[in-house]
């Protein structure tokens, strides 16, 4: 798995800022995927932006103003701006719906990362990144979401107060009322968290309240709080909800917990704390199914299995 974060975005665009010529007049980004790099690099360029559509209706953003229209005369050289390209079928879009502006500006393309083979879709790119991929602004919406686990506390909702967490009213009411926090835009494959499943329904009322969708509940069968502190298992208990079944990615709050989890299932876990994707401990399997070690083999493995698939 190959991951990115909206830090990592930064830091690429900074150490490779210079590709990009002092001669454009407007970044234009991509919606929605495309306005976080767009932004970032009329930051360091200091040049106006706006997106696609504003794009073409005349629109731009400019410091301390919003929506300014601009006289085309002024902004000749755009450059339009994706976070990446996988199959490139975005980008193509992207140029036919411009195709008609050819003639009145001057326009050329970029995308923060690429895989490889597509470097020539765009002018600029700044990383060439193999699938399998995930970044930070989007993996909440992917659509592998269903070979995932999550936790509830501190990632699908907050953790308790302190005040809250008597393992009675106030944790009943906490759990009915929690407001919500990361809420995926996929299916959830198993969540699994440390609450007692003496609280299975106030949990799922709470779910299906805030529409989120999941295959299973793995929850902690113990008779109290009392019980679950002196047990101190939840990585354990994740770990190995995380390895009953294929799952290829968990979503855990706490950076120790995540770091538990990694060691003991040996495949990744994502750390919203800091959106920092805990790796250390993949397993030689793990890394062989991904790809990352010996990717020809996995290239290999997908094609035959689409043959499978199209005979069906």
């Amino acid at each position: 798995m190959n991951y990115r974060n909206i830090k990592n975005l930064n830091d690429i665009i900074l150490q490779k800022l210079s590709i990009i010529p002092r001669d454009f007049d407007l970044i234009v980004g991509v919606p929605r995927s495309g306005m976080l790099p767009a932004n970032l690099l009329s930051l360091y360029l200091n040049r106006p932006y706006t997106d696609i559509d504003s794009f073409l209706n005349g629109h731009i953003y400019k410091a301390g103003a919003r929506s300014q229209f601009f006289d085309s005369g002024e902004h000749k050289k755009v450059l339009v701006v994706d976070d990446s390209i996988a199959s490139g079928s975005a980008m193509i879009e992207v140029k036919e719906t411009l195709k008609h502006l050819e003639d009145k500006f001057d326009i050329k393309y970029c995308a923060i990362y690429v895989i490889p083979g597509k470097e020539k879709m765009v002018d600029y790119y700044f990383e060439i990144v193999p699938l399998p991929r995930y970044f930070q602004w989007n993996i909440l919406n992917h659509t592998t979401l269903e070979k995932a686990c999550f936790d509830i506390d501190g990632v699908l909702c907050p953790d308790p107060l302190p005040e809250q967490n008597d393992d009675g009213e106030k944790y009943t009411d906490f759990i009915l009322n929690a407001p919500p926090l990361f809420i995926p835009g996929s299916k959830i494959g198993t969540i699994v968290t440390s609450r007692l499943e003496k609280y299975r329904k106030e949990t799922e009322i709470w779910l299906e309240a805030n529409n989120i969708k999941y295959n299973d509940l793995v929850m902690l069968d113990l008779p109290n709080m009392e019980a679950r502190q002196r047990a101190n298992n939840h990585g354990d208990h994740k770990a190995k909800a995380y390895l009953s079944k294929p799952y290829v990615l968990f979503i855990e709050s706490e950076l120790i917990q995540a770091i538990e989890i990694n060691r003991i299932s040996k495949k990744p876990v994502l750390c919203t704390a800091n959106f920092e994707m805990i790796f250390e401990s993949e397993s030689f399997m793990y890394n062989l199914k991904s790809g990352k070690h010996l990717p020809f083999l996995r290239e290999y493995a997908l094609k035959i299995r689409n043959k499978i698939r199209n005979l069906r």
